[in-house]
């Protein structure tokens, strides 16, 4: 089987919930991180990492919506809201910092135009741990998780402001 990402809360390729529609900015949403569970990651996998990006932002580099880094191997799911304080992350488990400038779950606020991609992806990592922190921007995360990387699987949904 191929490694794969999947939600009780999103469709790949559907709309996102109004639940992860951030609250601010002119949106009113839930701001809620959507369930996530994963399956059949590769051999040799040691930890995970899951980054929430939207190509789309008008910004010139795409807007960086959640980061988590250093989930345990032994873990295959986040909990509904894991990533706005609703839940727990998995012990070990770090936020780094979003494009709003905090280290959590930020929902999408597109400019009114078409929809946004909001693309999850879950990195099988072949290294049990990558040296960031709440602090570590979007770059370095990926710069970490791009050197480390055994596979991916994403999971991308659509939003455009109403």
């Amino acid at each position: 089987m191929a490694f794969r990402l999947m939600s009780e809360d999103l469709k790949d390729g559907g709309q996102l919930a109004l639940a992860q529609v951030y609250n601010g900015m002119g949106h009113h949403g839930g701001n809620t991180s959507p369930q996530l569970s994963w399956a059949d990651p590769p051999a040799g996998t040691q930890s995970f990492a899951l980054t929430l990006f939207d190509p789309d932002a008008p910004t010139g580099s795409g807007w960086w919506h959640w980061l988590v880094a250093n989930i345990p191997a032994d873990c295959s799911s986040l909990p509904r809201g894991a990533g706005s304080g609703q839940a727990a992350l998995p012990r070990g488990a770090v936020m780094a910092r979003n494009d709003y400038g905090s280290s959590d779950f930020g929902g999408a606020a597109p400019p009114p135009g078409p929809a946004h991609r909001y693309i999850f992806t879950l990195y099988a990592l072949k290294v049990g741990h990558i040296e960031v922190d709440s602090h570590s921007s979007g770059a370095k995360v990926g710069f970490m998780v791009n050197m480390n990387r055994l596979a991916t699987a994403t999971l991308t949904a659509h939003y455009a402001a109403q």
